[in-house]
């Protein structure tokens, strides 16, 4: 199919930018439902299946390409490819729906397919600037913990074609979601309410700086420097690095690790460090390791979900082939194998006062705190706290900053834990089980930001259920609705 932009095609496309700016930077959220409203009024407009293709891909332009502008700092052309390629979809989507006598159900069932499809394919999944993303500050944003971040996009977009055209329908749905969240479990704290004092340490710098161009000793003093600066006083249990500002060979022989170590042992606190580290020709590992109270390496975790593009490149010969700037990523990342979960020893009483041995902390680095099922593994295995080291230096602006930020407070909320997001220019900071920003740094500013962190237990209804029975409802549900509805001829029905 050619995609065609009519005067129709122009409202769509406006649509979808209304859904761009309600995604953070922006972050005004009711403009998703006026966005998805609008291009629902729109599309039914359409004259032919090849028009509906047309509005529902430039729909997904206008919303995919500001949304996702920082993926130009990957690779230019791989931010046009995404963009075009999911905008197929939902052009696929949005025709297969055409003339239908249920559209306005058809619709949203269709559309929230797709972004189920984009949160696992391809390359892993790129779930970037969902509905989901954009209203991490809205009230819709507690449904997550009782259907995930899919639930939510199908929500949304629900509620949306039914506030432009069955209001009473919009009013029942909303009163529905309302009891649902009433009801579903919101975890609770550890027996006996323990909480610890985290400290994050973010060493600042310069925006917009790649790995390739960077002594990876200037950052790893940055942070050091900074670390010396907490002192007994502060009275800390954990000390928590961001993402990959340890760039060595070996870390565990490295002269890096021995200044680490010293620190830990000067505080008697453990400390989470990122660490890059040379995994053979070509290869390297992107892990978060515990360094002990005593000094003592400890345990680890090497990401698992990469960053395409980022830290590895996919058909790396293929692209090399026709010219493209593979070099800008010369080794590929390796991909972890283990549980997303650190076991951290504590040196001493919390400072609750509570004898914790040891806390388990699900650990998503970077990226991965897109993914809603990374958290949940940790949670499945007992953590009781989530971390997020992350490093968005890469990045000019804040777009990938602010969207990391509300992906987290979703995870938040799924999890019903607290977050302690940690990257080496922003944004740090803590993110309460009930998803409120409890502090944050500035992007660029070298800074150590200490909070006390409830332990918490408990499982929310989608932390038990992840997003199986979602999809299976919504496919299911497109499959009954679309075997009991008839086409037309004429204009899709108003029902």
């Amino acid at each position: 199919m050619t995609l065609r932009v009519s005067r129709g095609g122009t409202k769509s496309l406006l649509a979808g930018v209304c859904v761009a700016a309600a995604m953070p930077p922006w972050g005004w959220w009711p403009l998703a439902f006026i966005g998805v409203a609008w291009f629902h009024l729109t599309s039914r407009e359409a004259g032919s299946r090849r028009g509906a293709f047309g509005h529902g891909a430039v729909f997904c332009l206008g919303w995919l390409l500001p949304a996702t502008a920082w993926m130009w700092f990957i690779s230019a052309p791989g931010w046009i490819v995404a963009c075009i390629l999911f905008a197929v979809l939902h052009g696929l989507a949005e025709s297969i729906v055409w003339r239908t006598e249920r559209h306005v159900v058809l619709q949203p069932l269709a559309h929230a397919a797709v972004e189920a499809l984009r949160f696992s394919w391809p390359f892993g999944g790129v779930p970037l600037a969902s509905l989901a993303i954009s209203q991490a500050q809205s009230p819709v944003v507690p449904l997550i913990r009782v259907v995930g971040a899919i639930g939510v996009t199908w929500f949304v977009w629900q509620a949306a074609t039914y506030l432009a055209t069955r209001k009473r329908r919009f009013v029942a749905m909303s009163l529905a979601a309302l009891v649902a969240v009433a009801v579903a479990p919101t975890g609770g704290a550890v027996d006996g309410s323990p909480r610890v004092r985290v400290a994050v340490v973010q060493g600042g710098g310069p925006q917009g700086t790649r790995a390739i161009n960077t002594d990876p000793r200037i950052v790893h003093l940055r942070h050091l420097d900074m670390m010396k600066g907490i002192t007994a006083a502060d009275k800390v249990d954990i000390v928590v690095w961001p993402e990959n500002v340890v760039d060595v060979a070996d870390f565990a022989t490295s002269t890096e690790f021995v200044e680490i170590a010293d620190e830990a042992k000067r505080l008697g606190v453990p400390v989470l460090v990122g660490v890059t580290e040379d995994a053979g020709p070509g290869r390297f590992t992107n892990k978060q390791v515990v360094i002990g109270a005593d000094g003592a390496l400890g345990d680890g975790y090497d990401k698992v979900r990469r960053v395409p593009f980022g830290e590895y490149i996919p058909m790396r010969g293929v692209l090399r082939a026709i010219g493209a700037p593979v070099d800008q990523v010369p080794t590929d990342a390796v991909s972890g194998t283990s549980k997303a979960l650190l076991d951290v020893p504590l040196g001493g009483p919390t400072i609750s006062g509570d004898d914790v041995e040891t806390v388990r902390v699900a650990t998503a680095i970077s990226w991965e705190v897109f993914f809603a099922g990374r958290v949940n593994e940790g949670v499945e295995e007992g953590a009781t706290l989530v971390i997020n080291p992350t490093n968005g230096s890469s990045y000019r602006g804040t777009i990938l900053q602010t969207q990391q930020l509300a992906s987290s407070r979703l995870r938040a909320i799924e999890s019903a834990r607290y977050v302690v997001q940690a990257a080496p220019t922003g944004f740090s900071g803590f993110i309460s089980a009930k998803g409120d920003i409890v502090s944050r740094t500035r992007i660029g500013e070298a800074a150590v930001v200490i909070a006390d962190v409830p332990l918490r237990t408990g499982r929310t209804w989608y932390s038990r259920l992840g997003d199986a029975p979602v999809i299976i409802a919504l496919l299911g549900a497109f499959a009954l609705v679309a075997y009991r509805s008839r086409k037309r001829g004429g204009e899709p029905t108003r029902r």
